[in-house]
């Protein structure tokens, strides 16, 4: 029996690897979830998987939710009560499904303390790559991707010589705007770059989406997962969301990772790779889907995907300062005070100002963020 702290269990890829835990429970049990304020939702699954313990970061609302836990399960607030749980020993894989950067402190504790730990958190990786591996190969934790492209990735390495590698394609969507002419992108309204083709995401997500940023951070994520030079990086539009990534190797082969868009499939495997686990998902039937169709990425419209090239070649602190300034232009793209194209303009500006440094500690992350977050500011007041 595996015992789980889920970090974020509340959020999609939460309820997610809840449900493959109750698909099998005799394989899996919660320990501990942890949510942010979300009362309704985490009242629901402790219902559900009768966890020993419930953490809420805000402690303003654990009043709210003492009363609707089931018997017996216990409840802390704060994110020192998480970082605790994620390390404890009780703990045998965390899920480390927390938004942003915030969950960074909890998920590191779990890689510190050597647990499994499911990664779905892709700021850690992009604020802290250098220091996230280091500590994992110190302490010989095993870190299994979440995100459907690196679990396919992961996949599609099992059982080859890793210098054979020559590539790693990361497919992505394109978004509602794949087809767009470039020059129309500036009168983009949030409504329209929310509108994701595929998926009903968050808004953040949606527009990081929209603007391909999302990629360019899954390609960072890729270079510290699988200890990838740049230029063995790329991405391919795919609007089917089939194939989730493409590994080529020094032959001419491709090996590639197919299946149903649903995100229980690389939960389940990383809780458990072999044997397989049953999860719900309709299998792929490739003659109902019909085709599989592909176009290069048009860096006129998705101008972030040229951006990223440097920020790969670079040190820790662009990759920081990439992610804090997208996520202020974003948020000021959602509140009307910017257009579109200006998310990734305001990047630009804020990376041309951002000195290019190895980041040793949490600390120096912090600051470099901070620091990003103030010129990102200043570029869209200015």
């Amino acid at each position: 029996m595996k015992r789980m702290t889920v970090l974020g269990a509340t959020g999609s890829i939460g309820c997610s690897t809840a449900d493959v835990m109750r698909r099998h429970p005799d394989k899996f049990s919660a320990h501990a979830l942890v949510g942010h304020r979300n009362v309704e939702k985490m009242a629901e699954l402790a219902a559900q998987l009768k966890p020993q313990w419930v953490v809420m970061t805000d402690e303003s609302v654990c009043a709210s939710l003492r009363e609707r836990l089931p018997a017996g399960v216990k409840l802390a607030g704060g994110m020192d009560a998480a970082v605790e749980l994620a390390a404890a020993s009780e703990t045998d894989m965390v899920m480390a499904a927390m938004v942003g950067s915030a969950g960074l402190p909890a998920t590191l504790a779990a890689v510190q303390a050597g647990k499994c730990v499911g990664l779905a958190n892709k700021e850690c990786l992009v604020t802290a790559g250098h220091i996230f591996m280091r500590a994992a190969a110190a302490s010989g934790a095993e870190v299994v991707p979440v995100d459907s492209e690196h679990a396919a990735v992961h996949q599609c390495l099992q059982g080859h010589d890793r210098a054979s590698v020559t590539s790693v394609v990361l497919t992505a969507s394109g978004g509602p705007f794949r087809q767009r002419d470039p020059a129309s992108l500036r009168a983009v309204t949030p409504a329209e770059a929310v509108a994701h083709p595929n998926w009903d995401m968050g808004a953040k997500i949606s527009i990081d989406s929209a603007t391909m940023v999302n990629k360019a951070l899954e390609l960072i994520e890729a270079r510290w997962l699988f200890d990838l030079k740049p230029e063995q990086l790329d991405a391919v539009i795919h609007p089917e969301s089939i194939i989730h990534a493409m590994v080529g190797y020094r032959d001419g082969s491709v090996l590639a990772q197919l299946a149903m868009p649903d995100m229980r499939m690389p939960i389940a495997y990383a809780m458990q790779a072999e044997p397989r686990l049953e999860t719900g998902i309709a299998p792929l039937d490739l003659a109902r889907q019909g085709q599989l169709t592909f176009q290069a990425v048009d860096e006129a419209r998705f101008p972030v995907m040229g951006l990223v090239k440097t920020i790969l070649r670079g040190g820790d602190s662009l990759a920081i300062a990439f992610n804090a300034a997208n996520e202020v232009a974003n948020a000021a793209f959602r509140a009307g005070k910017i257009g579109f194209m200006d998310i990734v303009t305001t990047v630009e500006q804020v990376l041309a100002r951002t000195d290019d440094v190895v980041v040793e500690t949490l600390d120096e992350v912090w600051l470099h963020d901070a620091q990003a977050r103030g010129r990102a500011d200043e570029v869209i007041s200015g």
